[in-house]
C-alpha cells in the first residue's frame, strides 16, 4: 500500500534530533519493512509550546490550506500514485492535526494516527483550541493506534468503536545495539581510558537530556537513591547534555568521586556505552515510555526505572529489568543495591532483556503489526 505520513509534532526531516523525529522515522521504516510505500506529505510543524491562542488559530489555517493543496495535488495523480491511507503520527494538544482529516475527506481514504493522546484537563486552558481539535480528531480517525496502554486507557473514552483501537509498542532498530554487545571487553577498555574511569567497579549508566522539568526530577531521584548506596562499589556514567547541567552536577556533587559525567555523545557512539556499562539506571519520573530502556536491553543491560506511564511497555519486570516505585529514591536505591549484589540475577536480565527487545520490540515485528492494522482498515 502507499501510506501518506505526516508528523505535526516534528517531521522526521527536522533538522534537530529528537525522540518525536526518532520515533516517526521509526515508524516509517516499519512501514517500508512490510512492503509499504510512504510518501511525508508535509513539514508544516503545529507545536505550540505556550498556550497562544492566536498562533493555534494561525497553525490551523496553515494546515488547512496545505490540505487544500495536497488534495489538488492528489487530482492530478495516476489512480496508482495516490494513497491508500493517511497515517499521522503523535497527536497532542500542543501539536495537532490540521491537515490529515480534511485530505481524507476529500480524498475518501482511512485516517490512522498513532501515539494520541487525550488530556481532559487542557479544556478551557489556555490549549483549549488545540485540545478541541484533538478530540475531534480522534473521533474522527478510522483507526487509532496506542503505543503505551496508558495512552490508550486516556483515548478510548472518544472511539465509539472499540475495534478501532489497536495496540503498537514502542520499537526500536536493535541492530547496532545487538552488534555492540560481543565487544563488551574492547568497548568498556576504551571507554574506561577515555572517561579515566577504572574498569573493574560495576559501571552504572545513564542517558538523558538535562532539561527543567521530568528530567530534572529523574535526576534529583537517581542522585537520592544513589547517595543512600554510597558505600557501595560502583562508577555512575551519565551521557547527556543541556542548560540545566550545572543543576545536575550540583544534585550528584555528595557522590561527585563515583560520577563521570561523559557530555552529549552521537547517536553512533551509544551502544558502546551500554554495551560496556553493567546496569542502566533511570527514574524515568513523567517519561512517556523511554527509548533508551529498548536500547539499553538490545544491547543486554539490565535497567532499573519507575514504574510510571507507559515505561511498563517498554520494560518488563524481572524480564530485562526491575521497576521500582515511581519517583522513590529509597526503593530505586535497594532495586540497585539487589542488582549489584547478585551476578547471576543480572546475567539472566540480560539474556531475558535481550531477548525482549530482539523478538518483541524490532522494527520487523512492528511492520508486521502495521500490516495487520492497515489490512484491517483499508478496504481491499
Amino acid at each position: 500500500m502507499r501510506i501518506a505520513f505526516y508528523a505535526p509534532m516534528k517531521s522526521p526531516d527536522h533538522p534537530v534530533p529528537s525522540g518525536d523525529r526518532r520515533m516517526a522515522r521509526l515508524l516509517m521504516a516499519a512501514l517500508r519493512s512490510a512492503g509499504h510505500t510512504t510518501e511525508l506529505m508535509s513539514e508544516l510543524r503545529t507545536f505550540d509550546g505556550d498556550g497562544d491562542h492566536a498562533r493555534q488559530v494561525e497553525f490551523e489555517h496553515q494546515g488547512r490550506a496545505t490540505a487544500e493543496h495536497i488534495v489538488a495535488d492528489f487530482d492530478k495523480r495516476t489512480p496508482n500514485m495516490r494513497p491508500d491511507a493517511w497515517l499521522t503520527y503523535h497527536l497532542h494538544y500542543k501539536a495537532p492535526d490540521w491537515i490529515g482529516p480534511q485530505v481524507c475527506d476529500a480524498a475518501g481514504i482511512p485516517y490512522i494516527v498513532a501515539e494520541a493522546s487525550h488530556a481532559p484537563k487542557r479544556a478551557g486552558g489556555p490549549w483549549h483550541h488545540n485540545h478541541q481539535a484533538v478530540e475531534r480528531t480522534i473521533r474522527r480517525a478510522d483507526a487509532v493506534i496506542g503505543v503505551t496502554r496508558h495512552d490508550m486507557e486516556c483515548v478510548a473514552p472518544l472511539a465509539a468503536n472499540r475495534d478501532r483501537l489497536f495496540y503498537l509498542p514502542p520499537f526500536i532498530d536493535g541492530t547496532p545495539y545487538a552488534a555492540a554487545r560481543p565487544l563488551r571487553s574492547t568497548h568498556r577498555k576504551r571507554l574506561a581510558e577515555a572517561l579515566s574511569v577504572a574498569e573493574k567497579p560495576p559501571w552504572l549508566l545513564t542517558v538523558a537530556m538535562m532539561r527543567p522539568g521530568d528530567k530534572c526530577d529523574s535526576y534529583a531521584c537517581l542522585a537520592q537513591a544513589l547517595q543512600r548506596i554510597a558505600d557501595r562499589n560502583w562508577r555512575l556514567i551519565v551521557v547527556g547534555d543541556g542548560p540545566a547541567r550545572p543543576a545536575v552536577e550540583a544534585m550528584f556533587q555528595p557522590v561527585a568521586d563515583k560520577t563521570v559525567f561523559a557530555g552529549q555523545c552521537d547517536v553512533d557512539a551509544l551502544p558502546a556505552y551500554y554495551a560496556a556499562s553493567d546496569l542502566f539506571v533511570w527514574p524515568g519520573i513523567g517519561e512517556a515510555y523511554g527509548m533508551a530502556y529498548l536500547e539499553a536491553q538490545a544491547t543486554g543491560l539490565p535497567v532499573v526505572a519507575g514504574n510510571t506511564r507507559g515505561v511498563p511497555d517498554v520494560v518488563v519486570d524481572g524480564a530485562g529489568g526491575l521497576l521500582a516505585r515511581a519517583g522513590d529514591p529509597d526503593d530505586f536505591a535497594d532495586k540497585i543495591a539487589a542488582l549489584l549484589d547478585d551476578r547471576s540475577l543480572r546475567a539472566d536480565l540480560s539474556r531475558r532483556g535481550a531477548r525482549f527487545a530482539a523478538e518483541t520490540r524490532s522494527v520487523h515485528r512492528a511492520g508486521r503489526t502495521l500490516d495487520q492494522i492497515l489490512s484491517a482498515v483499508v478496504p481491499a
